[in-house]
């Protein structure tokens, strides 16, 4: 039987449940969005601001994955999570840690974290096998062999098809599909995210919840001629589709006013 939802920290996402909004917090200053860095010793402030104004979990990351992005080792990214984490531990706010590396969920596991964001797709073997072993709820992308690495609409299905396998094979019942929207690798074009976002609906045929993570990405920028910094308008009217198109959760830079589209989205709907 095809399971429509997931339970993160007692957040139930996906099925009947309202659409979920997840802030994102990023500790990596080679962010694209350069809006989007916290230092250290600013985490608690700002993930408490974000759940303030709506957001129902914090996507926390140290890494950035931006094509382009300045390498860091992963003694440097599993230092920054240590440091952030740190900050929330006991706050009750529900965190899912953003990484790819064992070594850095091994060392997040030492402190209140609620879920799993691994953009690699359970493509490596060691990698997933520490997922697994955690019991935590993961947020899956679709990634064939490297993150994001499907191009075009018929090889994410595949790769989605591929990762609910790999799921099924790990014991892990508890995830969220991501499509992996966005410039993952040199073969990507801002059309083939076109087609994903206008193709978003049949991401749903798995039967499990579908996240939407388009938060100031470039191919928004590409078509309007606008930094990360300028694209929270055509970010909101995209995710707006988005959810009509059957997301369960919105990965977001901006939640104050992410949470009030959502709050539009579900009057209009009627929920």
């Amino acid at each position: 039987m095809l399971r429509r939802d997931c339970t993160i920290n007692r957040l139930r996402i996906g099925g009947d449940a309202p659409v979920r909004l997840m802030g994102v917090i990023n500790c990596s200053p080679e962010s694209f969005y350069r809006g989007s860095y916290t230092p250290a010793g600013r985490v608690y402030d700002r993930a408490l601001a974000m759940i303030d104004a709506g957001a129902d979990l914090i996507d926390l990351g140290a890494r950035s994955t931006a094509p382009g992005s300045p390498p860091i080792t992963v003694a440097e990214e599993a230092a920054r999570v240590e440091a952030a984490l740190s900050e929330l531990d006991g706050t009750g706010i529900a965190v899912s840690v953003d990484t790819r590396y064992a070594e850095v969920l091994d060392l997040a596991l030492r402190h209140d974290v609620h879920a799993v964001n691994d953009i690699s797709g359970l493509a490596d073997e060691h990698y997933a096998r520490a997922v697994a072993d955690s019991g935590l709820p993961v947020f899956v992308m679709a990634s064939l062999r490297e993150p994001g690495d499907a191009v075009g609409l018929a090889a994410t299905l595949a790769a989605l098809d591929a990762v609910v396998a790999r799921c099924t094979r790990l014991g892990i019942e508890e995830y969220v599909l991501d499509p992996a929207v966005g410039r993952w690798v040199p073969g990507r074009t801002s059309e083939d995210d076109w087609g994903l976002c206008r193709n978003f609906e049949a991401f749903s045929s798995f039967g499990r919840p579908v996240l939407a993570a388009v938060s100031r990405k470039t191919f928004i920028g590409d078509l309007l001629g606008r930094e990360p910094d300028d694209r929270l308008a055509g970010t909101l009217a995209l995710t707006a589709m988005l959810v009509e198109k059957g997301a369960a959760v919105v990965r977001s830079h901006d939640v104050r006013e992410t949470a009030d589209l959502l709050r539009v989205s579900a009057k209009m709907r009627g929920r």
